[in-house]
């Protein structure tokens, strides 16, 4: 991927305006690690065949009533900066795309991703998926500075593992720990905002959690300690604050609205909080980092074969986001999660499947044209292009795929059945972006190390089983046969 600077960046963003229907189209702008998540208000006047054609553009996804253009780590977070301006101030109205380019596209296996990701947009429109996403639009805001505290926190431990800078390493453990002990506080004010209370109310109630003094309060016969019950408890306090919150705009009277809203919510939210929801959050949080330790030591192989081989498919039905808090709680917890690197082979056995796809197809220059373009992405984590673009579309490259993320996952449970853990210290990166995160009871080589096995387990399983079992005879000859023109055809000469 060619290098961007700031104006490249401020570029893509005028560029990608008016092709997803103008300012006065967009309702929300956001981003996570890879994407530029909009709401848009009428999608008729979002031109996805350009968006997807633009240079900068990875791919597209449409997860309910948001529209997520994939651009990749770090262009992302830079691109979305540009793109808020551009809403704010006014539309704009530049080139669709940039001089000379020719939009890189394998046009059959586009439009059956299209609808495959039109009919998962339509089955995930259930309340439960549509409450899933909104609980994962409370954590994904949260995944850059977890991220950064993660980086710092294992800088950190190399430099106290090897005795260097003395002087400089408390000030960086409070730089990596500072945020996560704060970590309740921003989920009660995320939490209030996406289901419509006031923010502040939403931070205030969850600040409960962490205070420290809740040791001297006793519930259920015990006696409180700041932390119990981490993001959930944050969570369900907040989601409370904001029901009661809701009702009190409803019957207290505007007059004393300003001082009765507040503090009955806040009192009531903060009572139920201490003497029931810390508790009861407590012993869920325990429980989810007791089984989570109890599955892998116990059946690492298998769990990680299961969880390595359907993550694919749980991202295609949207339950994926429900594993975002158990996520967050772990690391919360314990400080890193052991589930996500478990779950990242899955990317490993769709690059492996990718290239394979790209080996056999010789003869497809469009196919491979997008395999080239979109492989990069992959390895670094973004799969969706892969996803979309190519082995979902083809059906069996999809399946082995999912065999490669099975075999991945299975690797690296199996050293956690030896005892050696692999985890995450932060979520959203994978695949290579992955490496500096990871985080284990062994050290930070043997760590890497294993986690890096599982890659190439996930790569070559996935790479084989579709080389040998991705096509049948007959889709391989007809997938050969290249679909696209001459790109600088030769005019034939005038007949007599």
């Amino acid at each position: 991927m060619a290098p961007t600077t700031p104006d490249t960046n401020q570029r893509t963003a005028g560029e990608l305006l008016p092709l997803v229907g103008g300012a006065g189209n967009i309702t929300s702008v956001a981003h996570c690690m890879t994407r530029l998540r909009l709401g848009v208000r009428d999608r008729a006047r979002v031109q996805d065949d350009a968006v997807r054609a633009h240079p900068a553009v990875l791919g597209v996804v449409e997860d309910g009533d948001t529209y997520q253009i994939v651009l990749g780590p770090g262009r992302a977070a830079r691109v979305t900066r540009w793109f808020g301006q551009l809403v704010e101030a006014a539309p704009v109205t530049v080139s669709a795309t940039a001089p000379g380019t020719v939009p890189v596209t394998a046009d059959a296996l586009a439009e059956r991703g299209a609808a495959l990701r039109a009919d998962r947009t339509q089955r995930n429109a259930t309340p439960f998926k549509r409450l899933l996403r909104r609980i994962a639009a409370v954590f994904v805001p949260l995944i850059p500075a977890l991220i950064g505290c993660g980086l710092i926190a294992g800088l950190n431990g190399l430099l106290v593992n090897s005795g260097r800078l003395p002087g400089i390493t408390p000030a960086l453990g409070a730089m990596a720990s500072a945020f996560l002990a704060l970590l309740a506080v921003f989920v009660g004010v995320n939490t209030a905002k996406e289901f419509g209370g006031t923010p502040v109310i939403g931070g205030a109630v969850a600040a409960v959690v962490v205070f420290p003094g809740v040791t001297e309060i006793s519930a259920f016969g015990q006696r409180l300690s700041p932390g119990q019950g981490g993001v959930l408890g944050a969570l369900g306090a907040a989601l409370l604050a904001t029901a009661i919150e809701r009702w009190c705009r409803r019957w207290v009277p505007e007059s004393v609205d300003v001082l009765l809203t507040p503090t009955l919510t806040i009192l009531l939210t903060g009572l139920v909080t201490v003497y029931g929801l810390m508790f009861v959050a407590g012993e869920v949080s325990s429980a989810i980092g007791r089984g989570a330790d109890l599955l892998l030591a116990s059946t690492g192989a298998f769990a990680g074969l299961v969880l390595g081989g359907l993550f694919l498919p749980l991202v295609m039905l949207g339950l994926h986001q429900a594993l975002i808090p158990l996520h967050t709680t772990l690391i919360d917890q314990q400080g890193y999660t052991v589930l996500l690197p478990v779950l990242a082979m899955a990317g490993a056995g769709q690059v492996g499947a990718a290239i394979a796809v790209f080996v056999r197809l010789r003869g497809n220059r469009t196919i491979r044209a997008t395999i080239r373009s979109a492989l990069p992405a992959g390895f670094v984590g973004v799969g969706e292009p892969l996803i979309y673009g190519v082995s979902l579309p083809l059906g069996r490259p999809f399946v082995t795929a999912c065999v490669g993320g099975a075999a991945g996952g299975a690797f690296v449970g199996l050293f956690s059945m030896l005892g050696t853990k692999v985890g995450s210290t932060a979520i959203g990166p994978s695949g290579w972006a992955l490496f500096p995160l990871v985080q284990g009871n062994r050290g930070f080589g043997v760590t890497v190390a294993v986690y890096g096995g599982g890659l190439v387990v996930g790569y070559l399983a996935g790479f084989l089983t579709t080389y040998f079992f991705g096509f049948t005879s007959q889709s391989l000859k007809e997938l050969n046969t290249d679909p696209a023109p001459d790109p600088d055809p030769t005019p034939e000469p005038a007949r007599a």
